[in-house]
């Protein structure tokens, strides 16, 4: 699992779905957060596995539900889900699985873990907005090589046994801390862990949450 970059350094662990349409409108704010608080903390990403098993299935089966909840999410988020993605949904026969770009993510992590973020964030846009599939490895080719990555060296980590089994563990993990939900943000300062959010937040109020917690933790 996920070791912080410096022992006293705080930590925001990120927790999401690749396939989450909030996380994808929280997307923004944590980039923001990447940002303005770079000298204060360091950005993990962890998957949750939200889309597995016996939820797998065509998005056509559930668009009825999705396509009524991206405009909520716009709304609130300001975020815009693209018409390449509409239509993937529309036409109904792609197969929803947070497994595939769930392995990519721990694939990219094991070559560049300070970027895992920025990728992340490239994942979520390019299926929401682009309507990339998922599903395909040669979806993350570019954005590996545009997050510092060399696309060979990815896809043949992508393709290891290894990386499934690992992805697998790390949503037991996500599940056995007690995550019920996408997007959760914990601070983690060595052993201790602070939920800032369980859900989506603009980001004064998540940035607000975050000073206050870093306050405390020098206290």
């Amino acid at each position: 699992m996920l070791q912080p970059a410096a022992p006293d350094r705080p930590e925001l662990l990120y927790i999401f779905d690749p396939l989450c349409g909030w996380c994808y409108g929280m997307s923004p704010v944590l980039k923001r957060v990447q940002q303005e608080f770079a000298d204060q903390v360091d950005v993990s990403v962890l998957c949750g596995g939200m889309v597995t098993g016996e939820q797998v299935e065509p998005i056509g089966n559930a668009w009825s539900y999705i396509s009524g909840s991206l405009q909520q999410v716009e709304k609130v988020t300001g975020v815009e889900f693209g018409e390449a993605f509409r239509a993937l949904g529309e036409e109904g026969s792609y197969v929803q699985d947070s497994e595939p770009p769930s392995w990519a993510i721990t694939a990219f992590r094991q070559l560049n873990q300070a970027n895992t973020a920025n990728f992340a964030h490239a994942v979520q846009y390019a299926h929401f907005h682009d309507g990339a599939d998922l599903n395909e490895p040669q979806t993350y080719v570019p954005l590996a090589i545009a997050n510092g990555v060399d696309g060979a060296e990815f896809l043949r980590r992508l393709a290891l046994p290894e990386t499934a089994t690992a992805t697998r563990q790390e949503f037991a993990a996500v599940t056995k801390i007690g995550v019920q939900g996408f997007p959760t943000v914990i601070l983690r300062v060595g052993s201790q862990g602070y939920v800032l959010t369980r859900g989506y937040q603009p980001y004064d109020v998540f940035a607000d949450s975050l000073r206050q917690a870093l306050e405390q933790i020098q206290l």
